[in-house]
């Protein structure tokens, strides 16, 4: 079956970075975009932006373009998300997002930025 294993997140500074990986698995991963959401508490899901299956395109949304880079490696079955001059408001629930058989998300990792 699909699986999605966020993990990587944690407590950071102001300023600092996290890289955050999603290893999948049940799937061909290497066909499929996959993309990376957040949510804040109270907010709604967010996406944060996509990487196209060879890797060789991406897209971020305005809040996060500059600062974050999302990468893979199809030989791992991973996809990462680095983030860098992460600032209070990047605080939320970080979730990988596979739209293979209806779609599967992973179960999320806990991106708290805090002095």
């Amino acid at each position: 079956q699909v699986q999605l294993v966020e993990s990587g997140g944690g407590l950071v500074q102001p300023g600092g970075s996290l890289r955050l990986s999603c290893a999948a698995s049940g799937f061909t991963f290497s066909n499929y975009v996959m993309y990376w959401y957040r949510q804040a508490p109270g907010k709604e899901r967010e996406r944060v932006g996509y990487i196209t299956s060879g890797g060789g395109s991406t897209d971020y949304a305005d809040s996060v373009k500059g600062r974050f880079t999302i990468s893979r490696d199809n030989a791992k079955n991973t996809v990462y998300l680095q983030m860098n001059s992460l600032k209070s408001e990047d605080t939320a629930v970080y979730y990988c997002y596979a739209p293979t058989s209806g779609g599967y998300w992973g179960q999320g990792t806990q991106v708290t930025v805090s002095s």
